[in-house]
């Protein structure tokens, strides 16, 4: 199963719209829950940082009997530097998205502590495109 979700930059309302329909196809599936709520965290953290950092971008889930790949592709402006961005609490976010309740610094650790697998292609002033695997039949 083959699926792609628009993520529109600065619009929060949006937020979550993707790993909400990945949500409901994988519950139609049976899959567990614990690896849908990860599957869920790792794709909405995606989601957000399309949102409050990029110019847009889409989220691509493909489904198989033994595995979920979600690829969050944006069309830049790129993470200058990738070790840093994957620090717990840093953050690039603007103070109002942190008033929102968004850029507390979490995103990409949480999608790394969720993802069975996590590759990530970036560059500043390029496109930032993250691969997650998340592998199914286990709890």
């Amino acid at each position: 199963m083959h699926v792609s979700y628009p993520v529109t930059a600065g619009d929060f309302t949006i937020a979550g719209n993707a790993s909400s329909q990945i949500k409901r196809t994988l519950k139609q599936l049976d899959v567990s829950p614990l690896t849908i709520k990860r599957i869920v965290v790792a794709t909405f953290e995606a989601e957000v940082n399309v949102i409050a950092h990029s110019y847009g971008g889409e989220v691509i889930c493909d489904i198989d009997q033994d595995k979920v790949i979600i690829q969050v592709v944006d069309t830049g402006p790129g993470i200058p530097d990738l070790d840093l961005a994957m620090t717990e609490g840093y953050s690039t976010a603007s103070d109002e998205i942190r008033e929102m309740g968004y850029g507390a610094g979490m995103g990409l650790p949480n999608i790394k502590k969720n993802s069975d697998s996590l590759d990530i292609h970036t560059a500043a002033g390029d496109h930032t495109h993250i691969t997650m695997t998340f592998l199914l039949g286990g709890a």
